[in-house]
């Protein structure tokens, strides 16, 4: 997870990567906003792909995210990303509204919006500008301070904000609930514990009743089923993306007993995991935009992770 000392102020960072890595797992406690500057950037959701291209913005919202970043033939991968924290994002809109008199409204509603982690739309001339401009304050240094950060941090919220209603306007200005981010927060790091419903109460600070009734109103279904479809998922790509047996898969997405991973998964998907890696594999050749010659990383990466950060 995070460094605690990076979670109470923006930051702006630059990743670069030279090759096809593969699928990563990136658990993020803050929300990121970012910028695709040279190749293309693949989310999953089990064995479903959606593609942000170069000259895209992006959303990724707290928790966990199966990302590839893929490299163009004869450019590297190049991103920036703005990470912020609902205090933060709060602190902003404030600060627009009463020194500037900004009054934001959103009336877009969509599945969208309520069933993804992501959201993603071709930047505008202006939002190109400023990423570029940011590209070249990261080369020179120019964000070594917390007041260069939190300038560039506002200037993109107004951008997004004035922008007209959108998914990313509103996946945005969700995040504004910093009691909901919390819980968001202890929500997803809890993905792939071992913990009861008990335990994730108590740590959100509410009763058991109180708890599983804004669990339901935030993910719409009761805890117990949102995280037995999460690791399912987690399960899924991990079949058609690892050679890992059938039972090695179970043990990593919290299934230790196999016959009850393979019931589960039987269950929600009409099919064994042998029967769906199989037919996967089975129809890939035959199939346009599958997932080919992929592995899935096996760390946690940070939303703060230096492994791939340009340093100038």
């Amino acid at each position: 997870m995070e460094n605690g000392n990076n979670q109470n102020h923006p930051k702006i960072v630059k990743y670069v990567e030279a090759s096809r890595s593969g699928i990563e797992s990136v658990t993020l406690s803050r929300c990121a906003i970012g910028y695709i500057l040279h190749g293309t950037k693949n989310i999953y959701y089990g064995d479903k792909r959606y593609r942000i291209s170069r000259g895209e913005i992006f959303y990724l919202g707290v928790g966990r995210h199966y990302i590839e970043n893929m490299a163009d033939d004869d450019k590297e991968f190049e991103q920036i990303i703005f990470y912020y924290t609902p205090s933060e994002l709060q602190q902003i809109m404030s600060q627009l509204n009463i020194t500037y008199g900004v009054s934001v409204s959103n009336g877009h509603s969509c599945e969208v919006c309520s069933s993804r982690q992501h959201v993603s739309m071709p930047a505008t001339n202006a939002m190109k500008s400023f990423f570029q401009s940011c590209s070249c304050y990261l080369r020179n240094d120019f964000f070594s301070s917390d007041v260069a950060e939190n300038i560039k941090m506002t200037e993109l919220i107004y951008m997004l904000v004035s922008c007209e209603d959108c998914c990313l306007k509103s996946k945005l200005l969700s995040n504004m609930d910093v009691a909901q981010g919390n819980f968001d927060r202890i929500i997803y790091s809890n993905m792939f514990n071992d913990i009861s419903i008990e335990q994730l109460a108590s740590a959100s600070n509410r009763s058991l009743t109180s708890f599983k009734k804004e669990f339901k109103r935030r993910f719409n279904v009761p805890p117990h089923k949102w995280y037995i479809r999460q690791r399912l998922a987690q399960s899924q790509l991990m079949l058609i993306s690892t050679s890992k047996s059938v039972s090695e898969i179970g043990v990593a997405c919290s299934f230790p007993n196999t016959s009850h991973f393979i019931k589960l998964f039987k269950k929600e998907y009409n099919t064994t995991p042998a029967a769906y890696r199989q037919n996967h594999f089975a129809s890939r050749s035959a199939e346009q935009g599958v997932i080919d010659n992929l592995t899935l990383g096996d760390t946690i990466l940070d939303s703060d992770n230096t492994k791939t950060a340009v340093s100038y």
